[in-house]
């Protein structure tokens, strides 16, 4: 228990460090990012939990055998999140006829419609509800993943540029055109 206390207050690089002599600090990095992770590939795909879950611990595999090769100057966060999205859209595209319905759910609609600068008048309602669903699954994953990525991971410009391995302007980029064809989906639908 007190060995539990003590790296619950590690931050992420030391817990890094900590995984590499002793495989079982490993387990305090699975449950520190196991939940965002879930969340993210839940948002950013169309997979049913379990097959997340899958996805989740082909990630943590790789992280673990590619402990050594982690880049220190990059945020952990950002790396596991890379590795995170570079598997699940392996999966995307292994399965591409398995194709589901987005996997936001009312909470996360409103947040990212809200922190995106759209129109939610009466969001509560079904029809409204119906509508922004529609619209954010019809934007193109580049999109889509990068709006997720900053208003609902809140990721900054740096993480994000971290993880989809863009250049700033880039990610700035897609980030106001996701706004701007959210808003004419809404509208225009």
């Amino acid at each position: 228990m007190a060995k539990k206390s003590v790296l619950d207050k590690k931050n992420d690089a030391e817990l890094v460090k900590l995984s590499k002599s002793d495989p079982d600090v490993f387990g305090f990095i699975v449950t520190r990012y196991q939940e965002k992770l879930f969340r993210f590939v839940k948002r950013i795909s169309y997979f049913k939990n379990e097959d997340i879950e899958d996805i989740l611990q082909d990630v943590f595999i790789k992280v673990y055998k590619n402990l050594n090769d982690y880049d220190g100057t990059l945020k952990f966060s950002s790396w596991i999140y890379r590795i995170t999205r570079n598997q699940t859209i392996d999966q995307i595209r292994k399965n591409a006829r398995n194709y589901q319905v987005l996997s936001l759910d009312e909470n996360d609609l409103g947040l990212l419609l809200k922190s995106a600068s759209c129109p939610v008048k009466d969001f509560e309602k079904n029809e409204s509800l119906e509508k922004a669903k529609l619209a954010i699954k019809d934007l193109p994953d580049k999109y889509r993943e990068v709006l997720i990525l900053r208003f609902l991971e809140e990721k900054d410009y740096e993480e994000i540029m971290d993880i989809l391995k863009k250049p700033k302007g880039t990610i700035a980029t897609l980030i106001r055109r996701g706004r701007e064809k959210l808003n004419y989906h809404l509208t225009n639908l």
